[in-house]
């Protein structure tokens, strides 16, 4: 692959990862009561996304909230995945604020619809979740 193109890759990955901690953004908790089981640990990975944003704890984001997959190819960006996720907390509205919608599970796989507002403003996107090592973690946003 040449090696402008290998930089645009790991440019949409940063895109991806960036998306998924926009979603989780620096607002308020995270609400997880809504859900039981299966369901309240893909909610509740939303809400630890969200408390390691606001802690600013890059190491947090990628050793804990971000899939494996996703860590590996984020670490193929100059200054790897926690340089890629310091940068993107910088563009982080703080007034955003997120509410986990559904959970769905099928298999070791799941997808959770998320909304955020900010100023009045919502906008609904999906979080794409992996089950590693009993943990539910992130994997994309669509």
């Amino acid at each position: 692959m040449r090696p402008h193109l290998t930089r645009h890759a790991a440019r949409a990955r940063v895109a991806a990862a960036a998306c998924a901690l926009a979603l989780a953004g620096c607002g308020g908790a995270v609400s997880v009561s809504g859900f039981k089981g299966e369901e309240h640990e893909v909610a509740q990975t939303v809400a630890n996304l969200q408390s390691d944003a606001n802690a600013q704890d890059q190491a947090k984001v990628c050793g804990n909230d971000l899939a494996h997959a996703l860590v590996a190819r984020l670490n193929e960006a100059p200054g790897g995945c926690e340089q890629a996720i310091k940068k993107q907390q910088t563009e982080i509205d703080p007034g955003l604020e997120v509410t986990v919608e559904s959970v769905h599970i099928a298999g070791a796989t799941a997808t959770a619809s998320v909304k955020s507002t900010f100023e009045g403003k919502h906008r609904v996107s999906t979080l794409e979740f992996v089950k590693e090592g009993g943990k539910w973690k992130v994997s994309g946003v669509r």
